[in-house]
């Protein structure tokens, strides 16, 4: 699955980026930033008009703004959820 698919909450690995499928001073950002192969990353919130565009993603301690068509060319893969 894809980022921009994930639901709401729940934790995932990024496996793969598409790093061609993005301008090459973005991909440089998401690298900044620890979006990355082998991150941990959970969605925290989608918005609400049209394209549902910006997500929220939280990576590590801080929560990044990030455009649906840069978290498609992000393949995840979900996490166990840990029950309390």
């Amino acid at each position: 699955m894809t980022l921009d698919l994930l639901p709401i909450g729940r934790t995932a690995r990024i496996v793969t980026v598409d790093w061609s499928a993005l301008v090459p001073e973005e991909a440089r950002r998401l690298r900044a930033l620890g979006l990355e192969e082998g991150a941990k990353v959970s969605l925290a919130h989608r918005g609400v008009f049209g394209g549902r565009d910006p997500l929220a993603i939280a990576v590590g301690r801080m929560t990044v703004a990030l455009r649906r068509a840069h978290a498609s060319a992000m393949t995840v893969e979900l996490l166990e959820e840990v029950s309390a």
